[in-house]
């Protein structure tokens, strides 16, 4: 059985927050975005991006979720700052105030985090700051994103934006919920380290994780 918990109007369509037995979904725009069913790519995302910065790194977490990228990057000894970018004030309001916050033992009150509500490409694009590791799992993939602005950076100049907001030796990590051969073709012809992790899913193609070193 399945409860709406909530429906607001975010900023790209309506969000429907929903409980589904023990596990929760959200729903934009009618279509499936993302659940609490295993979250086991969406971690390694982070964890995979920190094993391959030395030190203590700060960490960009491009799309909040279900919180499940920020508690693994949080849990992990080699981070010791986060930000996260979340353009939709609901998701943000649900992790740290609503269900969801459960899900990742209120990750947003750890005082490492600091959380922006923001578009990650307008954010992307006005700021100066720079990451030892960037971590993006804001779309279902570089051609299936949320919108249409997004794709922007899955071409050549975004992904030259994302290697100018990374540090020396820096690390983007992209997850998708499929494989896109252009897209790493694309990866391969910009940074000078690429590697691909397929990670199996109970049902379709395994999710995709690339990880890319300036």
């Amino acid at each position: 059985m399945t409860d709406v918990l909530d429906t607001v109007a975010g900023k790209s369509g309506e969000l429907v927050l929903r409980r589904a037995g023990n596990d929760f979904e959200v729903i934009a725009n009618g279509v499936f975005l993302m659940d609490t069913r295993n979250g086991e790519s969406e971690r390694l995302l982070v964890s995979v991006a920190a094993d391959l910065v030395p030190g203590k790194a700060r960490m960009l977490i491009g799309g909040l979720g279900v919180g499940y990228s920020l508690r693994a990057a949080l849990d992990h000894p080699g981070v010791g700052e986060v930000v996260v970018i979340e353009r939709e004030p609901a998701v943000i309001g649900w992790n740290r105030e609503g269900p969801l916050r459960d899900v990742h033992d209120d990750a947003l009150s750890d005082k490492r985090v600091t959380v922006v509500e923001a578009d990650l490409v307008k954010w992307l694009r006005r700021t100066e700051e720079r990451f030892d590791a960037l971590c993006l799992d804001i779309d279902n993939g570089p051609e299936w994103t949320v919108t249409d602005g997004n794709a922007k950076l899955y071409r050549e100049d975004g992904l030259d934006m994302l290697a100018a907001r990374l540090r020396p030796g820096g690390v983007l990590a992209v997850w998708s919920a499929e494989s896109v051969p252009s897209f790493a073709k694309r990866l391969r012809a910009r940074f000078g380290e690429v590697r691909e992790l397929k990670i199996p899913v109970p049902q379709g193609e395994p999710d995709v994780l690339w990880f890319a070193r300036v």
